[in-house]
């Protein structure tokens, strides 16, 4: 019974490295899915932000609120309709017209709402290319309200701080900030905020709160910013190989070099988020920038719904905050959806190479049993025409 020991522990192996092999497989696709799932638990919201999927004002709606808060009698005025008034301006890419209302304010009003002017102006000045003059309002704002907005404004200096070091080593406002790609620098923003917070690198927890400042500007801000995309790919890769959000940061990357025209900063942010998912051995950046369009398909599809609301508003010469209160705030909004499938972004040759992998083993599999079912069947026969032995007498 040797030869069926042996054919049968060489049947037990094939189906072993068969499993495997299928195991692997199936694994790859369930990573796919838990890696997406978790990093967006890990980082709530920074999915929807990156491809424009959350609710705010198209500019139809600025436009029509400067006008609705100039109605009002300069004597009438509070410092309210001067904050609604600049951050509209400022909403349009008007900066210095943000910046002259927001001075008018505090020269009316230099005893009221001392934090929200100063951390407005310091805002104002830096998305005016002012990077010094606004650092030293934010630093005002963050002396007399440290905690306000979740500590928004504590990250805003950290990252006007880190792009005045980065313009001072590339001598330049070229973007990235950063030109090396590699994950293993130093150089890039996660590492800047732990080094500036004393820590070597950051946890769980601060990268939370480092994401959540940098999320906040993008929503009340500009959530296009490539700087801001830059800044939050490098928090994603900051949380070491087994925490990190690899595939959010890809789509930060890839999303900021859609925001710039210049064909070598174009190819560096690819760099940055083809490096990003360099361990992914099954998720390529085809892969990636495919799901990314698509999650900006829809992005742009619901902001158009929104704009096209302010739009008919307008015209029926309705009050807009109330109407975009009504239909908006608290409005149960559909979730984005993310495309995963079991051999979604495989390339032709990888399925082809799978198929006749498992076909050849499942081939050689089979010959194997029906080797082992013909000893067996030999050997029992063998047994079975053995002489009885002769009767004793």
């Amino acid at each position: 019974m040797s030869n069926v020991r042996l054919h049968w522990q060489f049947c037990l192996l094939l189906m072993a490295c068969l499993s495997l092999r299928i195991t692997q497989t199936t694994q790859a696709c369930a990573w796919d899915y838990d890696t997406i799932a978790m990093e967006r638990q890990r980082f709530p919201e920074a999915h929807e932000l990156i491809v424009g999927y959350f609710v705010r004002h198209s500019n139809t709606y600025y436009q029509w609120r400067i006008q609705d808060r100039l109605k009002t009698p300069l004597e009438q005025r509070t410092p309210a309709h001067y904050d609604d008034i600049e951050v509209a301006y400022d909403k349009l890419g008007d900066s210095p017209k943000a910046i002259q209302t927001i001075l008018e304010k505090i020269d009316r009003f230099p005893d009221q709402g001392i934090y929200e002017s100063q951390a407005n102006l310091g805002t104002f000045y830096i998305h005016n290319g002012e990077l010094e003059k606004g650092l030293a309002h934010i630093k005002k704002a963050i002396e007399i309200n440290p905690d306000a907005h979740f500590g928004r404004e504590i990250y805003q200096q950290l990252l006007v701080e880190y792009v005045i070091k980065c313009r001072q080593v590339n001598g330049d406002d070229k973007l990235p900030l950063i030109k090396v790609t590699s994950l293993d620098t130093r150089e890039h923003f996660g590492y800047f905020v732990a080094e500036r917070l004393g820590h070597d690198f950051m946890n769980q927890s601060q990268l939370s709160k480092a994401a959540k400042g940098i999320k906040g500007m993008m929503r009340f801000g500009h959530y296009d910013s490539p700087i801001l995309l830059e800044a939050l790919g490098d928090l994603f890769i900051s949380g070491g190989w087994h925490k990190d959000s690899k595939m959010l940061a890809a789509r930060a990357y890839l999303k900021a070099s859609y925001a710039i025209d210049d064909p070598e900063q174009k190819k560096i942010y690819r760099m940055k988020a083809d490096e990003a998912i360099r361990m992914h051995e099954h998720i390529s950046l085809a892969r990636i920038e495919k799901d990314l369009k698509n999650e900006l398909e829809q992005g742009t599809a619901f902001f158009s719904q929104i704009e096209n609301d302010e739009m008919q508003w307008v015209r029926q010469g309705k009050n807009l905050d109330q109407e975009f209160e009504k239909k908006y705030y608290n409005a149960d909004i559909p979730p984005l959806k993310v495309h995963w499938g079991l051999f979604e972004g495989t390339s032709t040759s990888t399925l082809v190479f799978g198929v006749i992998l498992v076909t050849s083993s499942l081939t050689i599999l089979l010959m194997a049993f029906r080797k082992l079912y013909k000893i067996i069947k030999r050997d029992t026969s063998s047994v079975n025409q053995q002489p009885e032995p002769p009767a004793q007498t």
